[in-house]
């Protein structure tokens, strides 16, 4: 998937240190970057269990939030992000905006940073729009989801509760199963649980997965499965995909219910998997169709703890933005 190019860093400060500028995708973090970002989220969840959980380390600073797409999650997570670090914020939505009456992404981004704004967080349903805002924007841009492309706070909030819950991403196995090929929260957190030095699995029927010749060129060290319950003895933790229905419309399935019984959540196929194992899932859920409900709350899963988690990691992400290289609380 072709994305325009553009610089993620910028300088910052007279000896000219290389700064996080823009956050697209995970690409292009290391190892020691997405731990860094995982510590400075651990200051931060401290900071939300506070009795008045804020802190000024934004104050004087503009986040907008720009979502072409329908959200709740990452919206609402951002912008509670936002307010607890002290930064004024302001949303917006294509709806009821100049963008129904035709005014182009550059246009946009170019009227926001007319008015002030520092930060903005992006939603949009065209891969490399985000890429194409930073671009034209002095400030910072933060990718909340593009297309099918990539959506990188959500896959550092799942390494961040991977680790929380396990104590570490080396050498897991990871399996996610469903949807691959058409979601981005699959590529962004392949990037990084690979990067971190955990095993990532695909699974799922093959006309949900795509080329494996295309992923295994990308990503030499992925496995690919079409068969969930070998994988489930040594799985460690084991993600779940959102199945959408337009799937079996397009031919892509036989069924939503077939599919449910090859690769849902079920409690049986809990069972067999390790005693420490987890349960993910990025939401929103379809429960009964990849997860079953008693899936969804039994003690392995970690779900509601990806939602909570979502926050800390965002304020994390707004904060190195700032251009401090670590979090003081």
């Amino acid at each position: 998937m072709t994305v325009p190019a553009v610089s993620r860093y910028a300088p910052w400060g007279p000896t000219s240190v290389r700064h996080r500028r823009h956050v697209l995708d995970l690409d292009d973090f290391s190892s020691d970057e997405i731990q860094a970002v995982l510590d400075n989220a651990v200051s931060m969840k401290e900071i939300l269990g506070r009795s008045v959980p804020q802190v000024p380390i934004l104050r004087g600073k503009t986040v907008v939030n720009i979502f072409y797409e329908e959200s709740t999650r990452t919206r609402m997570s951002f912008e509670l992000a936002a307010r607890t670090l002290s930064a004024s914020v302001s949303s917006m939505t294509a709806k009821g905006s100049s963008i129904e009456k035709g005014e182009s992404l550059i246009d946009t981004i170019r009227t926001i940073q007319a008015l002030g704004a520092d930060i903005i967080v992006m939603r949009h349903h065209e891969s490399g729009a985000p890429y194409l805002a930073a671009q034209h924007f002095k400030g910072s841009i933060i990718n909340a989801g593009d297309g099918r492309h990539a959506h990188p706070s959500q896959a550092l909030l799942d390494l961040f509760t991977i680790r929380e819950r396990l104590g570490r991403l080396a050498g897991l196995n990871i399996v996610i199963v469903g949807d691959i090929i058409h979601s981005r929260v699959a590529r962004s957190d392949i990037w990084g649980m690979l990067r971190c030095g955990a095993n990532v699995t695909l699974c799922g029927p093959s006309t949900l997965i795509g080329d494996t010749t295309m992923w295994q060129a990308t990503f030499p060290n992925l496995r690919i499965s079409y068969t969930l319950d070998d994988l489930l003895p040594d799985t460690d933790v084991l993600m779940a995909l959102r199945i959408q229905k337009e799937r079996q419309q397009a031919g892509l399935l036989p069924s939503l219910r077939e599919y449910s019984n090859d690769y849902g959540l079920t409690q049986e196929r809990l069972d067999r998997m390790p005693a420490h194992a987890i349960v993910m899932h990025p939401g929103p859920m379809n429960e009964g169709v990849e997860i079953m409900p008693e899936a969804a709350i039994s003690p392995r899963s970690v779900i509601e703890a990806q939602v909570t988690n979502g926050v800390a990691v965002r304020m994390a992400l707004l904060y190195r933005l700032s251009g401090e290289p670590t979090a003081t609380t």
